[in-house]
């Protein structure tokens, strides 16, 4: 197997869940900053344009990191970052939606409509009027997430999983982009240090190596 690698949210979110799974995978990079995902060789691969991908031992290649994580957790389930039994596993992917649809989306969008404007404005779409919205959206409902976290120390209670990975990541990006969340959260703020201490938090800011 191999990795399409970049350096973008959603690449470092995979290389996390890769990093706590212990796994190692060969990679390459996609250089998203120049638009190399945008060019015909990379859309051959991934004809949505996006990073990361898998590229799989029989030549086939998926996309999306959160269904490669899926991939590689029932590949290699321990350590479990998604869960051992269908409760478990429901659980991880309540939190891993509410997480994604409430809060990362937006920051992502934002990102996307102000700070990455120049960058996004011949790639995609863009609504620059909505991004202090979006913004703002993102930091109510992380402030709802918080009303909803339970006793901890994660979100889906002793088990880290891959849902902390995500949020943790996502928020560790928009602090860089203009868009610090509130520290003094009560439960998202010392969760938030937790994970920040943890070795994968730090070595996921670099790329995979390369293969």
């Amino acid at each position: 197997m191999l990795i399409y690698d970049a350096i973008s949210p959603a690449p470092r979110c995979l290389r996390m869940f890769v990093l706590e799974k212990g796994l190692r995978l060969p990679a390459v990079t996609v250089d998203v900053m120049r638009g190399e995902n945008r060019e015909p060789a990379w859309l051959a691969v991934n004809p949505a344009g996006q990073t990361p991908a898998l590229r799989l031992d029989d030549g086939s290649v998926l996309a999306e990191a959160v269904a490669i994580a899926e991939f590689l957790e029932e590949l290699h389930p321990a350590p479990v970052l998604i869960g051992a039994t269908p409760e478990e596993r429901a659980l991880t992917r309540q939190w891993w939606r509410r997480v994604e649809l409430n809060v990362t989306e937006f920051i992502h969008n934002a990102f996307h409509y102000a700070e990455g404007l120049p960058r996004f404005t011949p790639r995609i779409p863009v609504a620059p009027e909505a991004a202090a919205g979006l913004k703002r959206i993102a930091q109510d409902r992380l402030a709802w997430l918080d009303g909803l976290f339970g006793a901890g120390p994660w979100l889906c209670g002793e088990r880290f999983t891959a849902a902390d990975i995500w949020l943790y990541v996502w928020l560790d990006f928009g602090a860089g982009v203009n868009q610090p969340f509130d520290r003094t959260l009560p439960k998202v703020g010392p969760w938030f240090a937790r994970v920040a201490a943890r070795p994968s938090a730090a070595a996921s800011r670099e790329l995979l190596a390369s293969a």
